[in-house]
């Protein structure tokens, strides 16, 4: 089968950054397994991530997480999905990815593909929203309905995560969402997506709060979190709470002590990574999305289409994902 891997690392504008491949195809699924066909992906900084530092011993590796495509055949344990289904999900880092025409994937993390959308367009949202929905529900713990008159910064609000989460919390919470963005192309992105108000991530986030009357008691940090971290412990309110999604950098978790803020990590990887016995939730929480999309409440993030997949074309995905500017996500599909 046709796939993208990797050799080498290689900044994402080196020929041999990604190579077109000619792999055997993924055998007949066991347990949970399905086999996909793979329509179309979207790349995230977890792609670029492990391009740049992971390098193979045992010959290439197809990285790819985000994937939307249609269900081939299924092992004897699923019972959530049938040949022909048209599926979405986010895979796991520890088994071969999406960037191939066919691919294995665990039925209980993957949803139903929303109808209203195209394979590429449903391709932009499972890594970022079960990011977004596991890192406002599972660990800042706001649960649905809830938050009325407590407020939730979001840093990174253009971003693909930063993104859902401003979406997934006015859908699903009472919570006063205000979203960090540092150009009027990106603000405007944030107010579009709901954000009740927008500060710049450039000035002092603190004072900007301040003036706009809003002491946050979550705070959802999706990039940059050791450049911001002094204003977050700043604005943070006493017994607050704050989720990480990347650790580039150190931070000194001891700066909230004196508020009695909590800290927390999310990786949306954890449950299929390890097999938790809660792995299904992603499952669930991925047909709840979808139907969320299908009412008109929850839109997708695809900014921009690349078109067909080849390594080419995503070495630019890869770069333009790398160049820190992208607002919402890159797509492509179909070989």
């Amino acid at each position: 089968m046709k796939a993208i891997g990797f050799l080498k690392c290689h900044p994402a504008d080196h020929p041999e950054a990604l190579l077109d491949l000619d792999i055997p195809a993924p055998s007949a699924p066991e347990g949970h397994d399905m086999l996909v066909e793979v329509r179309a992906v979207s790349v995230n900084p977890v792609d670029t991530k492990r391009r740049r530092s992971e390098e193979p011993k045992d010959g290439p590796r197809v990285l790819g997480f985000d994937a939307a495509g249609t269900v081939r055949a299924v092992g004897p344990a699923c019972t959530l999905f049938r040949p022909g289904d048209e599926v979405f999900y986010a895979g796991v880092v520890n088994r071969a990815g999406s960037n191939a025409e066919f691919q294995l994937v665990d039925e209980r993390i993957v949803g139903h593909k929303p109808r209203s959308l195209s394979f590429a367009e449903a391709a932009s949202l499972p890594l970022t929203t079960i990011t977004a929905w596991e890192g406002l529900h599972d660990r800042l713990g706001v649960h649905e309905g809830a938050g009325a008159g407590e407020a939730l910064l979001v840093i990174g609000g253009a971003g693909g995560v930063g993104s859902m989460v401003i979406q997934v919390a006015r859908q699903r919470t009472a919570l006063t969402v205000v979203a960090t963005a540092s150009r009027p192309e990106t603000a405007q992105w944030c107010r579009d997506l709901g954000a009740h108000h927008v500060v710049d991530h450039k000035g002092d986030i603190a004072a900007q709060l301040k003036a706009l009357g809003v002491k946050p008691r979550y705070v959802f940090s999706t990039n940059t979190t050791a450049r911001n971290w002094d204003q977050i412990v700043a604005c943070v309110a006493p017994q607050g709470a704050i989720v990480l999604i990347e650790s580039q950098a150190p931070i000194d978790a001891r700066q909230l002590m004196p508020k009695s803020v909590s800290l927390h990590w999310e990786l949306m990887f954890t449950r299929p990574m390890f097999g938790t016995p809660d792995m299904i939730e992603q499952h669930r929480l991925l047909d709840a999305v979808a139907d969320l999309v299908d009412h008109g409440r929850i839109r997708h993030t695809m900014t921009r289409n690349l078109g067909r997949m080849d390594a080419a074309r995503l070495r630019e995905a890869h770069g333009l994902v790398e160049s820190g500017t992208m607002i919402g996500k890159v797509v492509l599909e179909g070989f």
